[in-house]
């Protein structure tokens, strides 16, 4: 278990906690476990505790830098779990690095990124799973994320994960027991609560993972590559789902050469939609570089959508390119220019893989298509109780999945079943920071902003 740092061994900290720029308001935030003589080198008194104090800030010969509001919270009652003091002044930048520089001079030092809400953790203010969602309500881009953060932070997310980690401890108590007394004729109730136990927490951990990919998708999106025959209208579909002209549009074939990326979001969830170069034979040195870089696109794509033309149907062409495609990436066939005559020509004829009508030109099934991609990338409307998750801990909860599995493969083994179950509570622990080596601390707080 990683061993946490006392409180006792930090230095005072602090750090502008405002965006940089000019504001309003500019908050510069402090915190350490002994703030009275800086408090009164820069105030002239330490603020009465919780309560808004009107205060001049002040330089060493005692000359005001700015003027604003103090707030002082005391340990263990402040967001770190030491002594915050809090100063909200002008949001000038000049003025916020004259007060931020007089901490320093009084014995602070500068914050590093996510320094605050390392402490925090440290302190046993949150978890590391709450920890991160610090960063993900700050970077959330759509309404739905920024509530997905907010129930991570709220600890939703860890109390799940506490859930299966006590029904773990609970059977690998049952297990050990089992262990310990060889010689004793086991009890059917206990093998069958052993069974009932393990069935319930792999039940569990089944629906915390479909949550968490759900979280997942919120928070890293998914990328859609759409490919195709030249002049099928790929860059007039990108600026269709965009809504606006990021894609050079023409008759003439072969106008994409390199890859055009577009992030939209569609109900919340954020798309990478990436316009490829046609697929077809060249002589064009560049454009074969473009299809080269096309297929390379649709490698790392978690979608693929084959825009075919509707009043061609599914071409030999088409069947080509559909059987060069990854076989382990999803893929929706659309059937673009609907509005032109002729559009209905054997376009059912897909293969048996999902497809979708539209027109890029008009917009006739785009709303359509926008809700089958939602599908296609995993998205449920139903789980808009999705709490955040990253990418760890959607790995983390496969891994005990994994370990729960073999566990229920070793039911005849008693010291290897304990074993999957040890691993298995080793690996949800690590979501929430039980166990967590030291380098990944500093690899996740480090993508924090300063002054967080």
């Amino acid at each position: 278990m990683r061993a946490k740092v006392p409180p006792s061994s930090a230095d005072t900290i602090a750090a502008i906690a405002t965006a940089q720029g000019r504001g309003g308001i500019g908050v510069i935030r402090v915190s350490g476990q002994n703030l009275d003589t800086l408090a009164r080198g820069i105030l002239g008194k330490l603020p009465a505790a919780r309560y808004a104090s009107y205060c001049k800030f002040m330089d060493e010969q005692g000359d005001t830098l700015d003027q604003g509001v103090a707030l002082f919270f005391p340990a263990p009652h402040s967001y770190t779990g030491e002594n915050v003091l809090e100063l909200q002044g002008h949001g000038g930048t000049a003025v916020l690095q004259l007060v931020l520089q007089r901490c320093l001079d009084l014995g602070a030092r500068l914050a590093q990124p996510g320094e605050f809400t390392r402490r925090a953790f440290l302190n046993d203010k949150l978890d590391l799973a709450q920890a991160e969602s610090v960063a993900d309500l700050i970077e959330a881009n759509s309404a739905e994320a920024a509530r997905s953060a907010m129930r991570s932070l709220r600890g939703e997310f860890s109390a799940a994960i506490r859930i299966m980690v006590d029904e773990l401890i609970y059977l690998r108590m049952l297990v050990e027991a089992m262990l310990d007394f060889p010689e004793e004729q086991l009890d059917g109730a206990d093998t069958e609560r052993r069974d009932v136990l393990l069935h319930s927490v792999r039940a569990r951990l089944q629906h915390t993972l479909d949550t968490a990919k759900q979280g997942s998708l919120l928070r890293e999106g998914a990328h859609v590559a759409i490919a195709g025959q030249p002049n099928v209208g790929k860059s007039s579909l990108l600026n269709r789902l965009a809504g606006e002209e990021v894609a050079l549009v023409s008759d003439i074939p072969g106008t994409t050469r390199d890859v055009i990326r577009q992030a939209i979001q569609i109900n919340g969830v954020p798309l990478h939609i990436q316009d490829t170069a046609g697929l077809r034979e060249s002589d064009d040195a560049v454009e074969r570089m473009g299809i080269a870089r096309a297929h390379q696109t649709m490698h790392r794509a978690d979608l693929i959508l084959l825009l075919l033309d509707a009043s061609q149907g599914l071409t030999t062409q088409d069947e080509a390119i559909l059987a060069g495609l990854p076989a382990d990436i999803p893929r929706l066939l659309v059937y673009n220019k609907t509005d032109l005559p002729g559009a209905g020509v054997a376009a059912s004829a897909s293969g048996g893989l999902p497809s979708v009508r539209v027109s890029a030109r008009t917009g006739a099934g785009i709303d359509e298509l926008r809700g089958r991609l939602l599908e296609a990338v995993g998205w449920h409307a139903q789980e808009s109780g999705a709490f955040m998750a990253r990418e760890r801990h959607v790995r983390a909860l496969v891994q005990a999945q994994t370990h729960l599995a073999q566990a229920q493969a070793q039911l005849g083994s008693a010291e290897l079943f304990a074993e999957e179950l040890r691993l298995a509570q080793h690996a949800l622990e690590e979501i929430t920071g039980e166990f967590t080596p030291d380098d990944l601390l500093g690899e996740i707080f480090s993508r924090f902003c300063i002054g967080k």
